[in-house]
């Protein structure tokens, strides 16, 4: 069976081919990968020591220690998280702890059927391309060489100290109060709701914010494996469970965390659901405006562009960059940068590591609306007063037949329309997929997935008519294509 470990890690089926066997393999794959001389050995890196974490799947916990018995056999130190714990709480003690390395067991967002690994760089932040490819190189030797992976006793390596647990959120909070202004949010108190999803941040802003004077309501924080039976990504339609929560009065707003809690939104005091693209935009402004910050400012190519009028404004420099949050680490590492995010829901500003951060977000959210005195309905309408209007819609459309992404692409160049909705067509970008400019500032991306015969459509519009037309273009290409 092979085993595709990608740019973000290994996700499979739980019991089919996501098995302890399958996980060995892996593992063993990860741990010849980061002792080879390919991996980036820092010097002030302890190449023998590596953490694990873990989400609240069905045996995430089991998975991650089987993860620590390969390692271990290996001749690592595995710092092994003592609970489930949010992926960046992992990726900060990775680096906290001058460890080489980290894995992290989730499937992110993914449905419960679903398990994962994504693999950490020393940074503190997802694993760089070529490190991942590295890995991919050892299963297919491995398999090839018949080479099964080491594997030691649990209690064995406990004993020799090669297994230690420990807790990533004591120095991953006192890292959080370094960013986040506590006496802010103490001088007004919020009342509001946090929707866990039942993912691994439950628990995490309740717990920071204790002595703050704050009222939090958690919801679906327990554990449940099965996430209720919905996706445990912070998008509307599974929010049903945190808008019956704020509008029967438990707060007055709410946010929430995704499965492995990387990523995050929110809902005002109306039960409207505040998306990342705004969340971002109200985050870029308050940074600058109220806290004085400056540097680069990192945005996908599907997020916002309510971005780039800001970033034009405050004279900040803007880069666009393909989907998906290592290419924003990848600008957070060698650049200053301000803030970085993409329109799933991953941000992360100045100070902090480069990986989306669900908790950390949150907390600045709550800081902005206690520092603005106005509630978070309001704040979202001066900002789209200021810099909008815009309408945002995604659908993903099922295509007869796989498309190659390079020809598709070809195709909606070639094609072009001269205007849609009766916007003229300024620009069109080929950075990832292809995405129309309109001469008003609407957009729409055309990507195709990857894996399956989808057609990924995101549409950006100034009204709602606009966005009907962007996403109607987008259906009849989808049509098109025999």
């Amino acid at each position: 069976m092979t085993i595709h470990f990608g740019t973000d890690g290994w996700r499979a089926v739980i019991s089919d081919s996501f098995t302890f066997g399958n996980l060995r393999i892996v593992s063993q794959a990860i741990a010849d990968a980061v002792a080879s001389d390919h991996w980036d050995k820092s010097p002030n890196v302890d190449t023998k020591k590596i953490v694990v974490g873990y989400d609240t799947r069905f045996l995430s916990d089991r998975f991650a220690g089987e993860v620590a018995r390969v390692l271990a056999a290996n001749g690592f130190t595995v710092l092994l998280a003592q609970s489930d714990s949010p992926t960046p709480a992992i990726s900060f003690a990775v680096k906290s702890n001058n460890a080489i390395a980290g894995v992290m067991i989730t499937a992110s967002h993914n449905a419960p059927r679903y398990n994962g690994v994504k693999l950490k760089g020393a940074f503190g932040g997802s694993a760089l391309s070529e490190q991942c490819r590295r890995v991919e190189v050892y299963i297919t030797d491995n398999e090839e060489q018949a080479r099964g992976p080491n594997l030691m006793d649990f209690n064995k390596a406990r004993e020799a100290g090669l297994i230690q647990k420990f807790n990533p959120l004591t120095a991953y909070f006192d890292h959080l109060r370094k960013l986040i202004n506590t006496d802010i949010i103490a001088d007004n108190p919020q009342r509001f709701v946090v929707d866990a999803m039942y993912g691994s941040g439950r628990g995490v802003i309740k717990s920071f914010l204790q002595g703050s004077g704050c009222e939090i309501a958690e919801i679906r924080g327990e554990m449940n494996p099965g996430f209720g039976g919905v996706h445990p990504e912070p998008i509307a339609k599974y929010l049903g469970p945190l808008s019956s929560a704020v509008s029967s009065g438990v707060g007055n707003f709410g946010v929430v965390t995704d499965g492995d809690a990387d990523r995050i939104g929110a809902m005002d005091e109306r039960g409207n659901f505040v998306d990342p693209h705004k969340i971002m935009a109200l985050s870029l402004k308050y940074l600058v405006e109220k806290r004085g910050m400056s540097g680069a400012v990192v945005r996908t190519v599907s997020t916002t562009r309510m971005i780039d009028r800001l970033a034009k404004r405050y004279g900040l420099k803007l880069y666009e960059t393909p989907v998906g949050f290592n290419h924003i680490a990848d600008y957070m590492m060698k650049e200053d940068v301000l803030i970085g995010g993409e329109e799933s829901g991953g941000i992360s500003f100045k100070g902090h590591i480069p990986e989306g951060d669900g908790p950390i977000m949150g907390l600045l959210l709550v800081e902005m609306v206690a520092e603005s005195k106005k509630s978070l309905n309001e704040m979202v309408n001066d900002l789209l007063e200021d810099v909008g209007p815009v309408l945002y819609e995604r659908v993903d459309l099922r295509l007869n037949r796989p498309v190659a992404k390079t020809e598709m692409t070809e195709f909606l160049t070639k094609k072009a329309p001269a205007e849609i909705g009766g916007q003229k067509v300024e620009e069109i970008s080929q950075r990832d997929g292809v995405k129309y400019i309109m001469a008003d500032d609407s957009w729409l991306l055309i990507r195709p997935s990857g894996t399956e015969p989808v057609l990924r459509v995101y549409a950006e519009g100034r009204t709602q008519a606009m966005v009907k037309s962007l996403l109607g273009y987008g259906k009849t290409v989808a049509e098109s294509v025999v």
